[in-house]
């Protein structure tokens, strides 16, 4: 009496289960011996059980060299065919990427030369209004941009300025407290600090007040005496050791 067909089906029992899979690999792994023997054939079997265990056969010395034939065959015919396909596919869309950068650069350089004021013989009077209004807005951002930076500047140099003053005044106040100086000596300090010319009047102020010059006639006249004058029909007066 012969044995039935066995179903297809996963088997639930964890135990059995194994013992079939070590069963018919070892069947598997005879069959493609047996195989490579008999037919010349070359024969690579590669089986991973459920844990991913790897069992392998190769009828040759190395696998790599079967799955790189293997590769071969499977990309050759069709598949060549349409991976060419691809390939020509793609050396076109970059040589119409080429093309089209390489116009939009020639535009660009002639724009440029339009700004320049060059090659302007073929535009038409929309054109060049276009352009003048291009060159307007660029002026009127530049003059903007320039001024801006030049307001940064100024506030720039005005904040710098104060604090130079303060370590100026801070300086000051050391000096005072390091080297205490006359009321006259400090004067002519702050007068070279602040760039006076008269500084005597700044050094002793108080001296204009004790100073009274001398009164005397407000004209002088050589040899000639107050006494002298009988009436007012006098006009001149000459020495006898001038004569002659």
């Amino acid at each position: 009496m012969g044995r039935g067909r066995v179903e297809l089906k996963r088997i639930e029992n964890k135990i059995n289960r194994q013992v079939t899979f070590a069963k018919r690999r070892n069947g598997l792994l005879k069959k493609a011996y047996e195989l490579s023997v008999l037919c010349d054939a070359e024969v690579a079997l590669i089986i991973f059980s459920n844990r991913g265990k790897l069992y392998e056969f190769c009828s040759t010395n190395c696998m790599a060299k079967t799955l790189e034939k293997y590769q071969k065959a499977s990309f050759s015919g069709p598949n060549q065919a349409v991976i060419k396909r691809q390939e020509d596919e793609m050396v076109q869309r970059s040589r119409n990427e080429y093309i089209n950068l390489k116009n939009h650069v020639a535009d660009l350089q002639k724009m440029q030369r339009n700004f320049l004021g060059d090659d302007l013989e073929g535009l038409e009077i929309e054109a060049l209004h276009a352009l003048e209004e291009k060159l307007d807005y660029s002026l009127k951002q530049i003059r903007s941009t320039r001024t801006q930076q030049m307001w940064t500047q100024l506030k720039n140099l005005q904040e710098d300025g104060r604090q130079l003053s303060a370590q100026n005044r801070e300086l000051m106040k050391r000096l005072d407290e390091l080297n205490p100086m006359g009321a006259w000596e400090q004067a002519a300090v702050h007068a070279n600090l602040l760039g006076y010319d008269n500084q005597d009047q700044l050094q002793n102020p108080q001296v204009k007040h004790f100073f009274h010059p001398l009164e005397c006639e407000p004209t002088l006249q050589i040899g000639f005496h107050p006494d002298q004058m009988a009436g007012s029909s006098v006009t001149t007066y000459m020495p006898a050791n001038w004569l002659p």
